[in-house]
């Protein structure tokens, strides 16, 4: 099993609000308030990018203030910023509970054990998170994280049991 990255993704930068520096944060926790509490925001690559001070709650994340970050230009030059935290900065989940960063690099695999390939990755387009599977061969495909389609999800033993959906077809 691929060791889990040691950085979790937490937010999104939308953009400027209002004409003073403070910027729209899209966040991907479940109490968004919880960004203050991490301290330094770091980049993909590890790098300290944005040190908030202040912040309110709104629909879908925060509006916030940040060190450095006074003007509206500032602000919106840091849309599309993607915000991680250090993974030792967050709590240990609990037994029956995983970061979705944890599902990247498992080995998926049908009901009966047959092999389907490897999890790629965890995206959310809107409708909820899928997993990108990777085959051995042929193209990857998505299936829904939902407990009917993917049932079972073993970390320790370092796979995820997928019931692969009518609709995904094979592709060789």
């Amino acid at each position: 099993m691929d060791e889990p990255s040691r950085l979790i993704r937490v937010g999104r930068v939308a953009g400027a609000f209002g004409v003073r520096g403070e910027v729209r944060i899209s966040t991907y926790t479940e109490q968004p308030m919880s960004l203050l509490a991490y301290g330094a925001l770091l980049d993909q690559r590890g790098a300290v990018s944005l040190e908030l001070t202040t912040a309110r709650e709104t629909k879908g994340g925060l509006i916030a203030r940040a060190k450095g970050i006074e003007t509206k230009e500032q602000a919106d030059a840091l849309r599309g910023l993607i915000l991680h935290v250090d993974r030792a900065a967050l709590p240990e989940p609990d037994e029956d509970e995983f970061y979705l960063t944890d599902l990247i690099g498992l080995s998926a695999v049908a009901p009966d054990g047959t092999a389907l390939g490897k999890v790629r990755s965890v995206q959310d387009f809107g409708a909820g998170d899928l997993l990108e599977i990777a085959p051995p061969a042929g193209n990857t495909w998505y299936a829904p994280f939902t407990r009917e389609v993917v049932p079972k999800v073993d970390i320790v033993g370092g796979k995820v049991v997928v019931d692969r959906p009518s609709e995904v077809s094979e592709r060789d």
